[in-house]
């Protein structure tokens, strides 16, 4: 992610920023608690200055190490807690949740999560509650997810197929990754794959480059008029519609074929449309489901069984393919599990050990979301002495925690049998290990996303050898992240596979 401002603009309206702060800000003689540390602050824009040219979950580590890590930051109008260690994102996500169980007002969810009426988005109280528990009771309970499982291998056999069939040339893996999701991820969705497919994941992509920034319309959210002139509230609302479209399309589809008389709720193998459309036609809900919130939903389930899924995978083979003996390792295992069988199912999957250590350690160093989604404190609240006021935005850099070399040996270094023999998990009771966040807010598809990743990197890792391309040696891999909400990889991964033919 990187800062998206225009300065050309913010400076052409610094005095009309300044006139705005003086009418709208009331001259306050009464003294601002005492809060974290920070660094010093510019006049009205506070301490944007300092995230500009840079990654934010970069740039924020850097002046954390400097100022604590629990750091105050002014940017515009909003005032901002950094979390960056353990220790405080425990007090955030455990002792204090409920204080910080909200979601702040961002333009971008408002718009493209259907007035942030998503499980992800959607402010805490009775809808979000409503929310989670069909989430976690119907839609992406173990059950469910099991019950997709011949559609993760259809589709995983699709993908070898086509790997298959380009045996000795070079291949974009990446590209590859995000149509094997999609796939599954539309299947499970909606029974099939939609025809609209291709057009959907497209807005998709482009909605999460757009959500991955801090834009100016956000820090100074009293004056409306920056969400038009600086074009991101057009750039949004045209991205959104299209999405609306394809999906009022889908859900009509739906309602007239009846899809949802012909099971009862909760049947596995019902798709998780079918599921929504029954709850929201039993009308037995305190707060009645609209098409809007169903569409809500849905976008949330592809952000967490597609996206997420496919850039971990990416990042996986890169960290592999950068370690030699890693892959040895890994290979190793999965083809000792699974030679007598001559193929890769499920069933198995307990013993590949050191692949779930991979899978681990690739979260540590990415995870999909480096700076986890913002909460904001619903009332005061003191933190180790520092007081956090109402309506203060806090940001947990789980990027840096998971780099921190107070919990982490050799922090900055692809090491898997770090989680060997160790308990540490990614369920959100481990603080120092926080790739899908933790307490109320944690990502309640996270049973759902991991399917997406383990059975396509044991069936790759068993029927191909993989190498670089044009002789590029492991050290010169590029591992470099680029903008947006998830923490993608910059430039796409091409390797070359060769069919293994086990003796």
């Amino acid at each position: 992610m990187e800062l998206q401002i225009p300065f050309a603009i913010l400076f052409t309206f610094l005095i009309f920023l300044f006139t705005a702060f003086s009418i709208i800000k009331r001259s306050d003689s009464k003294t601002l608690p005492p809060g974290p540390p920070g660094p010093p602050k510019l006049p009205l824009i506070g301490n944007i200055h300092q995230l500009i040219g840079g990654l934010p979950h970069e740039s924020l580590r850097k002046l954390a190490k400097k100022y604590g890590p629990l750091m105050h930051l002014q940017l515009g109008e909003l005032s901002n807690v950094i979390v960056s260690s353990p220790e405080f994102a425990k007090e955030i996500m455990k002792a204090h949740d409920v204080i910080f169980a909200n979601r702040p007002y961002l333009l971008a969810t408002r718009v493209v999560s259907y007035d942030a009426t998503s499980i992800t988005f959607s402010s805490y109280g009775s809808y979000w509650r409503q929310l989670r528990k069909i989430c976690t009771i119907e839609l992406l309970t173990l059950k469910r997810v099991q019950s997709f499982q011949f559609i993760r291998e259809e589709e995983v056999s699709d993908l070898k197929e086509t790997i298959s069939s380009n045996e000795g040339s070079v291949i974009n893996l990446s590209k590859l990754f995000i149509a094997l999701t999609n796939a599954i991820t539309s299947r499970a969705a909606f029974g099939k794959k939609s025809r609209e497919g291709q057009a959907f994941m497209s807005f998709l992509d482009e909605l999460i480059q757009l959500a991955g920034g801090f834009y100016i319309a956000d820090l100074y959210p009293s004056i409306k008029a920056l969400q038009v002139i600086t074009g991101i509230k057009p750039k949004l609302e045209k991205v959104h519609k299209g999405i609306d479209k394809i999906l009022d399309i889908i859900i009509k589809e739906h309602k007239e074929s009846k899809l949802e008389n012909e099971s009862s709720p909760g049947e596995a193998g019902e798709n998780l449309l079918d599921v929504l459309l029954n709850i929201q036609a039993k009308n037995d809900l305190e707060l009645p489901l609209t098409d809007n919130n169903v569409k809500a939903v849905i976008l949330d389930i592809f952000a967490a069984g597609s996206e997420t899924s496919s850039t971990t995978m990416e990042w996986l083979m890169s960290e592999i393919m950068k370690n030699p003996k890693v892959m040895l390792e890994v290979q190793s295992e999965v083809r000792r599990v699974f030679d007598k069988k001559g193929f890769v199912d499920e069933t198995d999957f307990h013993q590949l050990k050191y692949l779930k250590a991979v899978v681990k350690e690739t979260l540590r160093l990415h995870p999909p979301v480096p700076l986890l989604l913002p909460r904001e404190s619903s009332e005061r609240c003191e933190i180790n002495g520092y007081e956090i006021p109402a309506k203060t935005k806090v940001i947990i850099n789980a990027w840096a925690i998971g780099r921190d070399p107070n919990y982490w040996t050799e922090a900055e270094m692809f090491k898997p049998e770090r989680f060997l023999d160790s308990p540490i998990d990614y369920k959100g009771t481990d603080f120092e290990y926080i790739p899908f966040g933790a307490g109320r807010r944690i990502c309640p598809g996270i049973t759902f996303g991991m399917a997406n990743v383990e059975l396509p990197l044991a069936k790759l890792l068993y029927h191909f050898d993989w190498k670089l391309p044009n002789g590029m040696k492991p050290e010169e891999l590029e591992m470099k992240d680029r903008h947006g909400i998830t923490l993608k990889r910059k430039g796409v991964l091409n390797l070359i596979p060769t069919c293994y033919r086990p003796k």
